[in-house]
Order: C-alpha cells, then structure tokens, then sequence
C-alpha cells in the first residue's frame, strides 16, 4: 500500500492552474500488479502528468515514454519495445465517486487525492501490440495494415454503369427527370 503512494497527486492543496508530475515506472511498479508480469518482463518507463485545475473540473495529459521488454510471440526472444504513449483523463466534480467511461471520472469536491497508478497500468498495457513480433523478424506482413480487420467494399465501374442502363431504361425514371428538369 505505501508503494501506491508515491503515485498520489494531492489535488486538495493545488491552486487553479496548470501543474506538473514526474513519475517512474520501473520493475518495483510491474511487480506490485501481478498480471503484467506474464507479458511485460522488464520496464523503464517515464511518465509525465501535467494537471489543469479549473473550477469545475480537472484534466489530466498523460505523456509515457520509455521501454519495456517483451517475448516475442515467432520466436520466444525477449525484446525491447519502445512506448510513446498519450493520453487525457477528465475529472469532474459530482455528488459521487465514479467511472463514466474510460476518459471521464466523477470526484467529490473533497477529494483529497487522485492516485494515477491504475490509470498508469492500464496505459501501458494498452500501448503493448497484440502481436509482439522481435524486430529481426519481422516481414512485410507483420506490418500494420489500416483495413486490418475491416471488410472493404469498392464499388467497381462496371455496376455503375449496369445501373445506370436500368435507369436510362425505366420510363419511370425518365419522367421524374422530365418533371425534374420543367421546374
């Protein structure tokens, strides 16, 4: 419980503003979250939290950079896979403690304290490709595809011109546009 709190920010005692945190995230963090360590075996990661309190609301930019080592998934070699990593994290102020979605959370006006290392985790893990291939190993293929998983539809040039024929060819259509074009 005392390692959680070196990821703390006190936000009873900051002033309306813009401020900054600096953490680490090292073997010591992945260990204390028992699952990651049957993915990620080795990290150093920087993470830099700038808070904007307002009156109503704090947002939170999340900015990860470093490293973590990873088995690849072809050959079973560890490998170190760089992190750059994003994210803004919006806490409002409500009558209760809650998650709306997975960027906006409700505290109290009396919250004391915001602890970011779940949020710190969940981006981490995140970050990690589902297919972890070592760069020596990688080919073509392995690259990331941006219709990757999407089904495409292209309508070729020969259905056009089919539908446009039927249209020529039904009188309907043909007095829509004369009606079309007398006004």
């Amino acid at each position: 419980m005392k390692f959680i709190r070196k990821f703390d920010i006190d936000i009873i005692r900051l002033k309306e503003g813009e401020h900054a945190f600096h953490f680490e995230v090292d073997d010591a963090f992945m260990d204390h979250f028992e699952k990651v360590k049957e993915v990620i075996h080795h990290g150093e990661v920087g993470v830099d939290v700038l808070l904007d309190k307002r009156i109503n609301l704090i947002e939170a930019n999340f900015q990860l950079q470093g490293t973590v080592r990873l088995t690849c998934d072809r050959s079973l070699e560890e490998f170190n896979h760089p992190l750059s990593v994003s994210h803004k994290i919006v806490y409002k102020y409500g009558q209760e403690e809650k998650e709306i979605n997975d960027e906006i959370f409700l505290i109290t006006k009396d919250t004391q304290v915001i602890n970011v290392a779940q949020l710190i985790y969940e981006f981490i893990l995140l970050s990690i490709p589902a297919k972890k291939i070592h760069p020596d190993y990688r080919i073509d293929d392995d690259e990331v595809d941006e219709n990757d998983g999407w089904i495409v539809y292209e309508a070729g040039e020969e259905d056009d011109e089919k539908d446009n024929d039927k249209t020529e060819q039904n009188p309907f259509w043909e007095a829509l546009k004369n009606f079309k074009n007398n006004e």
